[in-house]
């Protein structure tokens, strides 16, 4: 759980790029720095020694303060200590939901015919796991520190009937995996199909149920060998820490051996002896423990004495068979420490190498470095000849000579016209834009540094909910000046256009997907309770934290522009075929998407597939570029819009800064058949549904970071310039 021990590796290859990254950061800089308003005979004492003691002071922070990171030891997060268990005491095993990446719908463990302990209880979830539909439950298994044992018997099960039958057929076929865990560890799969000699195992996503043999029968796992790696912090303190937990099962038609009633004893003639005996045993256990217990007396074949072999043919699942369960417990010891051993887990056991990581890094990097110098030549070559031009003083003859002017200053006076179409809609998505940005990055922070991490199961789903609404502050006191600014009069109304634009229908489409889950019976279902709790957390906390910021939003003077708006709008000449809208909206958004889809290709595996994705660094480091390069690619779009004397930029230049997430769906409808769900399921509509709202998250985030890169560009710019 502790991604913290990972940091140190980031920031010793941070420190190597930083001085390249603060390069391409600063050339936008300095290229917009020239456009200030400096005389004339200024410009050649002034600029560069400005520009020399801006780029010393970037270098000098940025490298003293990555600089001191790599020599920085890891930390403790606090809110998970490690146990340490004595010889012999009982190590509890938990049962989560079983889940399935065909069909997205995450079922009771219990709902299955599988062993059940005498006394169930149910771990408290928090509101995260209960969004990912985890229901955690205790389980029958005996497992005792440092005790090995061999093919204990679990349970046996009654026969099954045709309902029974079918539905755990179907369970199988759908690819359903069991989760298991082990002192806060999940169950890693160890499936027998020998690569190089060895299993293998896959740390993620716990075990299948079962499998379909080459002739289409169904076979389940009713024998699980546990593999449980322990580590001694101290040789001296009789204390052992479990480090390692993983699960190989198999799949035993166990037969019931010989004992005290003859070779032809089955599971019935036992369960009759157990009945017959009842007023012997009932006061001291339970029915199915008595079971057991004979079972256990008898013997079941299939199991090796030394737990390594497998002598019984697989067992089929069909109607009017009994299941017996049974499992082996292996204690391994380890020299992997407690607070590294979920390494293993995150990565997979190395199986995805880092530079595919730093191969979207440098991707991302080539992307900002070649809009930088496009950005640095036009703007330093254009507006500075284009400024110089509209500073100079001109005679009365250069004025009868230069009757006309082009370029972007003729639009002055219209540049910060407010938008014409629903000024009111375009504050409420700014400030929209605002709360999920600061949720999105207070988000990626924290997980870097660990607060949230698997080892707190729900932990990013709940941390991200509770930063969304205290965002609320924030965007309601960005949409409300900007409205201000606008003149609009209903600040009552954008407040609440505000609070419920984007939650609202987030929150309408959660109704509706839970209400068709519910007649699913799957625990991805949220019960009415929690439903509840959901709208008190977004009804008295978010939207009254939005109307909080609106207030000193309001009570802040309007903004204030170099340029006086005039009262009539100037007419906007037609402009060439490469300058329509639709074009630059479309290209906007695909370099930024080139910056982030092979790291978007993790998270997608990671949100549908039940890995674990852990590479926070590097998604705050692609997460930054892709910033950067939308908003150097709207200033680039804004200058030549403004040079055909087209001032309509505001819903333009948002639409063109979000249109990543037209490419964000597009890829996932790609990315869609690897779930191998059938067609027009329920699954497609999870699917579809979520990476909608997921996508327009992204139009409204990524469109304010390109409507504030644009605001500040023309209000540097058009400061720069004498208008009459």
């Amino acid at each position: 759980q502790h991604y913290y021990y990972y940091l140190t590796t980031y920031y010793t290859s941070l420190d190597k790029l930083g001085c390249f990254i603060v390069n391409i950061i600063s050339a936008p800089a300095q290229a917009l720095h020239i456009i200030r308003p400096v005389k004339k005979a200024e410009r050649t004492h002034r600029k560069e020694p400005i520009m020399r003691c801006l780029y010393s002071v970037a270098v000098a922070g940025a490298g003293a303060f990555l600089g001191i990171l790599p020599s920085t030891d890891a930390f403790y997060v606090p809110g998970i200590t490690a146990h340490d268990y004595e010889k012999g005491e009982a190590v509890a095993l938990k049962v989560n939901s079983l889940t399935s990446i065909k069909t997205q719908l995450p079922i009771d463990y219990y709902k299955l015919p599988f062993c059940r302990p005498l006394k169930m209880h149910r771990n408290r979830e928090n509101l995260g796991e209960l969004l990912a539909g985890d229901k955690i439950m205790d389980s029958p298994y005996d497992i005792f520190m440092l005790k090995s044992t061999n093919c204990n018997v679990l349970c046996a099960t009654e026969q099954m009937v045709e309902k029974v039958q079918k539905r755990v057929n179907r369970v199988i076929e759908h690819g359903y995996h069991h989760n298991f865990i082990l002192d806060n560890l999940p169950g890693a799969s160890q499936i027998n199909l020998q690569v190089e000699n060895m299993p293998a195992t896959h740390y993620a996503g716990g075990f299948p149920m079962g499998y379909t043999g080459p002739d289409g029968k169904n076979f389940i796992f009713n024998h699980l060998r546990f593999f449980i790696d322990y580590h001694q912090a101290d040789p001296n303190f009789a204390g052992y820490r479990v480090v390692k937990f993983a699960v190989e099962p198999f799949s035993v038609n166990h037969r019931v051996g010989t004992g005290k009633f003859g070779s032809g004893a089955t599971i019935t003639s036992l369960k009759e002896n157990a009945l017959s005996t009842r007023e012997l045993w009932q006061d001291k256990i339970s029915f199915s423990e008595k079971v057991t217990e004979l079972i256990e007396k008898e013997g079941v074949s299939g199991c090796s004495p030394d737990g390594n072999a497998i002598t019984q043919p697989p067992l089929e699942v069909t109607e009017g068979k009994a299941v017996i369960y049974t499992y082996d417990v292996v204690w391994q010891s380890s020299d992997v420490r407690w607070a590294t051993r979920w390494d293993v887990y995150l990565t997979e056991n190395n199986m995805v190498p880092a530079q595919v990581h730093w191969f979207a890094i440098v991707n991302s990097i080539m992307v900002v470095v070649i809009l930088s110098v496009m950005i640095a030549i036009i703007l330093v070559r254009n507006l500075r000849r284009d400024i110089a031009g509209y500073n100079e003083v001109l005679s009365d003859q250069e004025r009868l000579e230069d009757q006309e002017e082009s370029g972007w200053k003729l639009v002055h006076s219209d540049v910060f016209r407010p938008p014409q179409t629903f000024p009111m809609i375009f504050c409420a998505f700014v400030g929209s834009g605002v709360q999920i940005m600061t949720a999105t990055v207070s988000a990626i922070l924290l997980s870097a540094v660990g607060f949230l991490n698997p080892a707190r199961r729900g932990s990013l789903l709940t941390g991200l909910l509770v930063i969304f609404m205290l965002a609320g502050s924030p965007a309601g006191y960005c949409a409300a000046r900007l409205y201000k600014t606008f003149k609009g009069r209903q600040w009552q109304k954008c407040t609440l256009t505000t609070a419920t634009l984007f939650p609202g229908v987030v929150f309408l489409f959660f109704i509706f997907l839970n209400t068709v889950l519910v007649f699913f019976h799957t625990t991805a279902s949220v019960p009415f309770v929690d439903i509840l709790i959901l709208a008190f957390m977004w009804c008295c906390v978010s939207i009254p934290l939005v109307f909080f910021g609106a207030y000193f939003g309001y009570r802040r003077d309007v903004i204030e522009f170099p340029t006086i708006t005039s009262k009539i709008a100037r007419a906007i000449p037609p402009s060439i075929w490469i300058m329509d809208p639709k074009i630059s909206i479309l290209c906007c958004g695909l370099l930024p998407f080139a910056a982030v889809y092979v790291e978007l290709f993790f998270i997608m595996t990671s949100m549908w597939m039940g890995q674990y994705y852990y590479l926070f660094g590097f998604a705050l480091l692609v997460f930054s570029i892709s910033v950067i390069t939308t908003g150097l690619l709207c200033m680039l779009l804004l200058y030549y819009q403004l040079c055909t004397e087209d001032y309509r930029w505001w819903w333009r230049m948002y639409s063109s800064a979000g249109s990543i997430a037209f490419y964000v769906f597009l890829y996932s409808c790609w990315w869609y058949p690897q779930l191998q769900a059938k067609k027009f399921s329920v699954t497609t509509v999870i699917y579809f549904g979520y990476m909608s709202i997921i996508s327009w998250a992204v139009f409204l985030m990524m469109g304010c970071v390109g409507f504030y890169s644009c605001f500040w560009f023309t209000k540097t710019i058009y400061g720069s310039i004498k208008v009459d």
